[in-house]
């Protein structure tokens, strides 16, 4: 099945928050999907459109100091395994490079194994960063400089 990659629509985020448990399962994360985001930041907001609906997206932009930060990807129950994350990844780091970013960021909770295996199977590096998200609130800090080759680490 043909899969293109673009940038989001309102409509989309809408679908995709309709749809949030084939992406996340029984994790309620409805709330980080902010529409403001895909708003300001609609060029590296991308979803993975098919003929059976979105089966990806990744929601992002790039800071002022060159990075580009992905918030959310994820892709749907049934395209994981797919190398589809892989593209998405590829994709948010073009998007990024042409609006200035030099490296990318993302972060997870330390419990989310599959975030953290899949991050490092890109090549980023991971640092678990005490207090990240205020007290108590651990993350794992994923690096990585750009440009970016979803086939290479």
């Amino acid at each position: 099945m043909c899969t293109q990659i673009a940038s989001a629509e309102m409509a989309d985020i809408h679908q995709i928050i309709d749809d949030h448990h084939r992406y996340w399962g029984e994790r309620d994360l409805r709330s980080l999907h902010l529409l403001a985001l895909a708003k300001e930041f609609g060029s590296t907001c991308l979803v993975a459109q098919a003929e059976d609906g979105i089966r990806g997206y990744v929601i992002g932009f790039v800071t002022p100091t060159g990075t580009g930060y992905v918030h959310l990807i994820a892709t749907r129950d049934d395209a994981r395994g797919t190398g589809l994350g892989r593209r998405l990844y590829a994709a948010f780091a073009e998007a990024a490079l042409h609006h200035g970013a030099q490296r990318l960021k993302a972060i997870t909770s330390p419990g989310n194994a599959g975030s953290i295996a899949f991050h490092r199977s890109l090549g980023f590096d991971a640092k678990i960063v005490e207090d990240y998200n205020g007290p108590g609130q651990t993350k794992v800090v994923f690096h990585r400089l750009l440009p970016f080759d979803a086939s290479q680490p």
